[in-house]
């Protein structure tokens, strides 16, 4: 995966019980962003799962998400894609349309319950 170094933030963060997590973008095993927006949703929230299971929770304990999409158009297939990862009880959810530091189409970060 790509790791970019030197950046001022952590990935996780831990407060009382509640895990912070920084914005995920959706890079490939190889750390190449692909295109379309449902490898890329699939591959940002495998990528969460990831780093919630390092921090001993899992997709089940988000309680919050924040999307960010580059293009109003994706917004029903991120959601569909989004739908295949969450159950009841949904994390609420804001989704923004705004550009992306990279050239990439997705970027989500959440909270989770410990």
């Amino acid at each position: 995966m790509t790791s970019v170094p030197n950046l001022p933030f952590s990935k996780t963060r831990r407060v009382d019980n509640l895990l912070f997590l920084s914005g995920e973008l959706g890079f490939d095993a190889e750390g190449k962003i692909p295109d379309g927006i449902e490898a890329q949703t699939r591959n940002c929230l495998e990528r969460i799962g990831k780093t919630l299971a390092c921090e001993g929770v899992g997709l089940q304990d988000v309680v919050s998400c924040t999307c960010y999409l580059t293009d109003k158009a994706d917004f029903a297939a991120f959601n569909a894609v989004y739908a295949e990862y969450f159950s009841d009880p949904l994390p609420v959810r804001t989704t923004v349309l705004s550009g992306l530091m990279l050239d990439a189409c997705v970027e989500i970060t959440v909270i989770a319950k410990v």
